[in-house]
């Protein structure tokens, strides 16, 4: 049964530009339509999630998704947003990376089902890679004029006044090259639709223009807005930079923790944007938090379901008793059940001291472990003071004065976690 996305899409937000008759089309019967993705690392980040969840719901709604990898346009570059060009991949670079992006849009798009609106993964360097130069510009290239191409915005920007890069002859033909995936789609695959952010509307109407001047047939294309932050600040960056899907680029705890932190505002539109609640249950949320905004009902919600979306149950339920380490009641057992990066993630910046394997051995008394050995407290009489004052706690637990740290207290055979009250942290690194 088709559903109407364009619809669906309106109410979540995720509508910049709809080409007429678009939505007329889709009606009609099972369509499908395609999203590129940029191949150049080995994983997508959040800044893709947006296109994602646009076939995601796409599919949701009966119709035919069709993820690009650019394989041909990834040893371009595509100038639209960007101020200069990127690196040129190779080609076993280019099936790593292709292999991986798949493996991450399979947490969202079904590419198995026996269903006829199965998703479908594409690569245009199958096609692109035999095409000559000569070829190219005979059969593709004389259909688009110079004027029609210096007219799109990312074009005119690059090689405007301001600009002091310019722009490169292989980049200017980005737009052919983009246009005539379009087309071959079209033709090979029945492919009506191209989507994307609004920063591709122009590659993706030079490719409505070739499907109507060398097929005599009719392409859509349908774009989102790009997500801003309410701050002002670039969405999908954290301090670290690009916030990843890959659990090996960015771990799930941090992943969890983007989402968390997000502002009021943000957390009520990205909630529409990437989940799949529905309206009357985000609605509820939102009411829901009014009420109680402290208790940041929507920013968690947001964060569990995405992050189980992306990674999985396990790695939520670890994010989720990470957070609890640093903001709730937790148990040494909880700090032992992280891991290595989970454990430097949570006390990222906090202050650290090397010890010797030989010192935990032996056992360091607790004194010597906050303040000659450790560092944590400026001397002996402030550590002794500090646990008459019953405010000191090894790896969340409180001890006393006579107490040893031992292998015994190691976390992942490398850290203990000295603490004094709520919010002083220190780690002891083993070396």
């Amino acid at each position: 049964m088709i559903k109407n996305f364009v619809e669906e899409l309106t109410w979540r937000g995720m509508i910049h530009t709809v080409m007429p008759g678009a939505e007329e089309h889709l009606m009609e019967s099972m369509r499908s339509a395609y999203v590129g993705f940029d191949p150049t690392a080995d994983s997508l980040h959040i800044g893709n999630l947006v296109p994602i969840m646009l076939l995601a719901h796409y599919q949701r709604c009966g119709h035919r998704p069709v993820a690009l990898v650019g394989g041909a346009t990834g040893m371009i570059g595509d100038p639209s947003g960007k101020s200069n060009e990127r690196n040129l991949l190779d080609e076993k670079t280019l099936r790593h990376n292709q292999n991986a992006i798949k493996n991450q849009l399979s947490h969202f798009l079904d590419f198995e089902s026996d269903a006829e609106n199965a998703a479908v993964l594409v690569n245009n360097y199958d096609w692109m890679k035999d095409f000559s130069f000569l070829e190219f510009i005979r059969d593709v290239g004389k259909h688009i004029t110079v004027n029609y191409m210096m007219a799109k915005d990312s074009v005119k920007n690059r090689i405007s006044s301001e600009s002091s890069e310019g722009m490169s002859f292989t980049e200017f033909t980005y737009q052919l090259v983009q246009g005539y995936d379009f087309l071959h789609l079209y033709k090979e695959k029945d492919c009506t639709i191209q989507m994307g952010g609004s920063d591709q509307w122009g590659n993706i109407t030079t490719g409505t223009e070739l499907i109507r001047r060398i097929d005599s047939g009719k392409g859509f294309a349908i774009t989102c807005p790009l997500i801003t932050k309410s701050d002002g600040s670039k969405f999908g960056k954290s301090e670290g930079g690009n916030v990843w899907l890959d659990a090996n680029r960015t771990s799930p705890y941090k992943f969890y923790q983007y989402w968390l932190n997000s502002s009021d505002e943000d957390a009520e539109k990205y909630i529409k944007i990437f989940t799949f609640l529905t309206e009357e249950e985000i609605n509820a949320l939102v009411e829901t938090h009014k009420e109680a905004s402290h208790l940041r009902v929507l920013q968690k919600r947001l964060a569990e379901e995405i992050t189980m979306m992306v990674h999985s149950k396990d790695d939520l339920e670890n994010a989720i008793k990470a957070s609890d380490i640093l903001f709730g009641k937790s148990t040494s057992d909880d700090l032992k059940g992280l891991n290595e990066q989970t454990f430097l993630d949570v006390f990222d910046g906090v202050p650290q001291t090397e010890i010797s394997q030989s010192d935990i051995d032996n056992g360091i008394d607790i004194i010597a472990a906050l303040a000659e050995k450790g560092g944590f407290l400026k001397s002996n009489g402030e550590a002794r003071r500090a646990l008459k004052e019953n405010s000191i706690s090894v790896n969340k637990e409180k001890v006393k004065d006579d107490y040893c740290v031992t292998a015994k207290d190691l976390i992942n055979n490398k850290f203990v976690l000295l603490q004094r009250g709520k919010k002083n942290y220190f780690v002891l690194r083993v070396i």
